[in-house]
């Protein structure tokens, strides 16, 4: 028992971690168009690299801000049904949701990413626009490193739930 919960807090630190990167990249992004305006509207400026650097950091927020979501049990379900319902059921049906439906589709969108990736570095893909960003590759590879995170996060969840139905003294729910 003791280590399943050791076992989670450190995964718990992870997702925590990653909320924090995701946090500190989000205020690049808000720098980012901040510059971004300022250079369009006040000196008639334009740079493409800017302008693709504010995707790529709002990928990466999103995509590392979903494991902490996960975590932090920010993530989308029927709260409606969900709530109506005891602390025991909600983690019977948070563990079956985590291993049937999380853990596949991460560990799928991991595996067949992970090509997406090696096949943009391969061909040395860049940006498509004069001035835009060199090395496509990175964010692509954000998309398998992300769901292999957002796999690492759903263990997190389900220790969380067994945790929570073998002691649920130890959880303070409803």
């Amino acid at each position: 028992m003791r280590s399943l919960l050791a076992f989670e807090k450190i995964i718990n630190r992870f997702s925590d971690l990653l909320g924090w990167i995701a946090s500190t990249l989000f205020i690049l992004l808000m720098f980012n168009v901040f510059y971004d305006v300022i250079m369009r509207y006040v000196f008639n400026s334009v740079s493409i690299a800017m302008q693709e650097m504010e995707w790529h950091l709002f990928s990466a927020v999103f995509l590392l801000g979903v494991p902490f979501a996960l975590k932090a049990g920010g993530h989308v379900r029927v709260d409606v049904f969900y709530e109506r319902f005891s602390p025991k059921v909600c983690a019977i049906i948070d563990l079956l949701g985590s291993i049937f439906f999380l853990l596949p589709f991460c560990l799928l969108v991991f595996w067949y990413g992970i090509d997406f990736a090696k096949e943009s570095y391969a061909l040395g893909e860049s940006s498509g626009d004069p001035g835009g960003l060199p090395y496509r590759w990175l964010i692509k590879s954000m998309i398998p490193i992300a769901f292999l995170f957002m796999a690492i996060s759903g263990i997190g969840m389900i220790l969380h739930n067994i945790n929570r139905l073998m002691n649920p003294s130890l959880f303070h729910e409803k």
